[in-house]
């Protein structure tokens, strides 16, 4: 079913001013089942002859990053990556900025994630590691070269964020203040989560991204449609939800526009005329 692009207020218009910068998230966004659809990726290359600058916005592991984003990166297509929620930064050139997780930090999720019994892995630039495995993890390591089973990893190398899966929706960690120990679980799937500082988020790794360029955040776009995007939304000022979002984030849209299959992104460039 198509969905009809939206907008609403003061920038219901046929025209806003060239974002700078363009930030997408992958999942759901960009990508369906982790590949890249044909149309966004010949958008993006169609804009990398633009002056707008193109990042990722994912809270994806960089160890896991899909290799068809990549791949723009390499060919200057994309101009940099965020990841991780925001944790780790990058371009060709190498590091923008990244906030490892304290000891403290990573023992606490460790407890918490004990206490609840749940498997969980810890994301560094390299690998995931998880603290054990079931039937369908010991498929996913055996074809993911970077994914290993160690519980002990986060103690001898730099990690930046926890995730955790659960059985089901209602399982969610709803009885754990994670507040109480200045962390946050932040949902990007019914049965899967990450858990972070406090202060992490994607619009901490768009400002770091935005000095890196001399850019302010209100002069830049973003599309997205999950939980962890919400804090980019806020900060940015074109934030566009994808019609299949969740819900709590479509509220925080300026724009809504439709899914991946019903062109979304490029219903949102024609409408704004952007790039001019």
């Amino acid at each position: 079913m198509f969905t009809e692009f939206k907008a609403s207020g003061a920038q219901a218009t046929s025209k806003i001013p060239t974002p700078k910068i363009i930030f997408f998230d992958i999942d759901d966004t960009l990508s369906r089942a982790g590949i890249i659809d044909k149309t966004n990726q010949a958008t993006l290359e169609a804009l990398a002859d633009s002056d707008i600058k193109l990042v990722i916005s994912t809270g994806r592991s960089k160890a896991i990053l899909p290799p068809d984003i990549l791949a723009l990166l390499e060919a200057d297509v994309l101009d940099a990556i965020i990841c991780m929620n925001g944790q780790y930064s990058f371009d060709n050139q190498g590091l923008i900025s990244h906030y490892p997780l304290s000891a403290e930090q990573a023992d606490k999720i460790v407890q918490l994630c004990k206490t609840s019994e749940l498997i969980h892995k810890f994301d560094s630039a390299t690998h995931i590691s998880w603290s054990d495995e079931n039937e369908s993890l010991r498929e996913f390591n055996a074809r993911t070269p970077n994914s290993i089973v160690d519980p002990n990893y986060y103690q001898t190398n730099e990690v930046y964020q926890c995730s955790v899966f659960f059985n089901n929706q209602q399982e969610k960690m709803q009885e754990v203040d994670f507040a109480k120990d200045d962390l946050k679980l932040v949902h990007w799937h019914n049965t899967g989560a990450d858990i972070l500082p406090i202060d992490a988020s994607k619009a901490r790794g768009i400002l770091d991204v935005c000095d890196y360029y001399g850019v302010n955040a209100n002069e830049c776009m973003a599309f997205g449609d999950g939980m962890n995007d919400l804090e980019m939304f806020d900060l940015v000022g074109y934030a566009v939800a994808m019609g299949d979002a969740q819900p709590a984030l479509i509220e925080r849209a300026d724009f809504v526009t439709g899914t991946i299959e019903e062109y979304g992104i490029q219903k949102v460039l024609e409408q704004f005329k952007v790039p001019s």
